[in-house]
């Protein structure tokens, strides 16, 4: 009986190489996609721990726990928090990254260092912000003026008084900046930082283009190290609409029973 001409293609010995190769090909493409996703990890994702005001060991513990690790690259000095403890970490915490992902720290030094202010005019306020990073300072004030480039930084400033690039300064202190504010792009959203901590919720607030207003400590927060662990449980209008430099009142407890979403 004579084979069917599917049967005839298909037992062709070029076809049956052409096919076992596409198979092979197929085969090896799985391989390397199943490899590829174990290696980077891929979609597996965590939340950043908040490692401010932990010590180094802490800090440790806190990683370990949370599937990332954590390298101190950086020190600065507040007087009033504790030697040695973390102030400041890259990536933010909250922020989502790969398991085993390094954290760095800026831990708080014993004793006062100086850095160089550096010349932030011209800087969009994106770039300013991460230049006082790298220069271990923090961001303060932020006055906006009518300008033709909204965030555009158009003066530096420290304890109220302009500060000339190249001047020595210690670390960890504030600088206020003077930012252009078009008509065009005035208006922002105000983030909704309930259940932050004072260091993260001020950072988020100024991630909007925001100034932290009023901030309302309970009564039995009593020390630096106190504030910086407190929590905010109440805050101005979460998700509205805000002028850019408008202020943000916040309200910081170590009673995380006044949180709304313990309640």
């Amino acid at each position: 009986m004579a084979e069917s001409g599917s049967k005839k293609f298909f037992n062709n010995w070029i076809v049956k190489n052409l096919l076992g190769a596409v198979a092979l090909v197929f085969a090896l493409l799985v391989v390397v996609s199943i490899l590829l996703n174990i290696v980077t990890r891929h979609n597996r994702t965590v939340e950043v721990p908040d490692f401010t005001n932990m010590s180094i060991a802490e800090a440790q513990v806190a990683a370990a726990a949370g599937d990332v690790k954590v390298k101190v690259t950086d020190s600065v000095f507040v007087r009033r928090l504790g030697a040695g403890v973390v102030f400041r970490q890259t990536p933010k915490a909250g922020s989502k990254v790969k398991k085993g992902r390094s954290i760095f720290l800026t831990i708080n030094s014993i004793v006062p260092r100086k850095t160089t202010m550096p010349n932030l005019v011209g800087y969009s306020l994106i770039e300013a912000k991460a230049e006082l990073t790298n220069h271990g300072l923090n961001l303060g004030k932020l006055n906006y003026v009518s300008d033709i480039a909204t965030n555009n930084v158009l003066g530096q400033s420290y304890k109220g008084r302009a500060i000339r690039p190249g001047a020595k300064i210690v670390t960890g202190s504030d600088i206020d900046l003077e930012v252009g504010l078009s008509r065009e792009d005035s208006r922002t959203t105000v983030p909704n930082v309930t259940g932050m901590k004072y260091i993260r919720a001020v950072d988020a607030i100024h991630d909007r283009y925001l100034n932290v207003g009023r901030v309302h400590f309970d009564d039995d927060i009593v020390s630096y190290r106190d504030s910086v662990n407190a929590v905010v449980y109440k805050q101005d209008s979460p998700g509205t609409a805000k002028t850019l430099g408008s202020s943000v009142n916040i309200y910081l407890t170590l009673d995380e029973s006044k949180l709304p979403s313990a309640k």
